[in-house]
């Protein structure tokens, strides 16, 4: 089992992806502490599990939102109580938020997408990284997505969080690396999943029709599977990844179960990383005011 004897503190595990990842945890050994803003759902959703733990297994459970500072907190500290210690983090909390034209879209709602995205990965991980640093060790795990990577035209409260976030996992990767605790980003992939269901609902007049015609036809196909991403998770939490930080790597498309022979070249380089793009990257000379 890659995850025995450890812990680990899920973010958004009561539906989705997380609870996903919230199952393949479980049977690889890990202890858990789970936390989503709705306590009903939360619930049933650690019901389900602690009937596939084992009985040395411990779950705990939470309603949690990650998005306010004194709840993160309060979570972290019932769930250290129950767990005793915690090495694994998994911040998978998010939405996609307001869909339409940027300037007609609710500002309020646009503001609420970036604190529950992208200050919802950074409060578990100030809450954890000191306790982390005793330990001398660490793994951090966030959700990013292919709004951290192109455009999204409509939906950009999602974009630009998501593409903070991976920058906030690259900084941190680098604060970190000195007390041993690994830093990752992870592209799940396009996962049918109640945020698929929220762009159908919104309509091709919200979300564009391109993107709509492909929520469309990833609903028919069934999409990425949810374990692909929950596998990687894996990978990232494991002992398999140590020295592996500062990446953004994509479920589907990356060879990340090959990743652990090729670390030293990886921490030399930017691979699986958001860089700016210059003209000779792309086989251009310009010159300093040319046009």
């Amino acid at each position: 089992m890659k995850l025995a004897g450890l812990n680990a503190i899920i973010t958004g595990s009561s539906q989705g992806l997380g609870l996903e990842i919230a199952r393949r945890f479980l049977a690889e050994g890990a202890n858990l502490a789970l936390g989503a803003r709705d306590e009903f759902k939360m619930t049933k959703a650690a019901g389900e599990l602690r009937l596939l733990a084992s009985p040395r297994q411990t779950i705990f459970s939470s309603a949690c939102d990650v998005s306010k500072t004194d709840e993160v907190a309060r979570f972290v500290r019932a769930a250290m109580e129950a767990l005793g210690s915690v090495q694994i983090l998994v911040n998978n909390a998010g939405v996609y938020g307001p869909k339409g034209p940027t300037e007609r879209v609710d500002l309020d709602e646009w503001k609420e997408a970036l604190e529950i995205n992208l200050y919802g990965t950074l409060l578990p991980c100030r809450a954890l990284i000191p306790h982390f640093k005793s330990q001398g060790r660490g793994k951090i795990v966030n959700l990013s997505g292919g709004g951290a990577t192109q455009p999204l035209p409509l939906i950009s409260a999602y974009a630009a969080s998501k593409a903070a976030v991976v920058r906030l996992t690259e900084t941190l990767a680098e604060e970190l690396a000195a007390a041993h605790i690994d830093v990752n980003a992870v592209a799940p992939g396009a996962l049918n999943t109640r945020l698929l269901d929220e762009v159908l609902e919104a309509g091709p007049k919200n979300v564009g029709e391109g993107f709509y015609k492909k929520a469309v036809e990833q609903k028919e196909s069934g999409g990425v599977p949810l374990s692909l991403g929950a596998d990687l998770c894996v990978f990232l939490a494991s002992g398999q990844s140590d020295g592996i930080t500062g990446k953004l790597i994509s479920a589907r498309w990356d060879p990340w179960r090959d990743l652990e022979t090729k670390r030293e070249k990886l921490r030399k380089t930017d691979i699986y990383t958001l860089r700016r793009i210059t003209p000779e990257d792309r086989g251009e000379k310009w010159q300093s005011g040319e046009l």
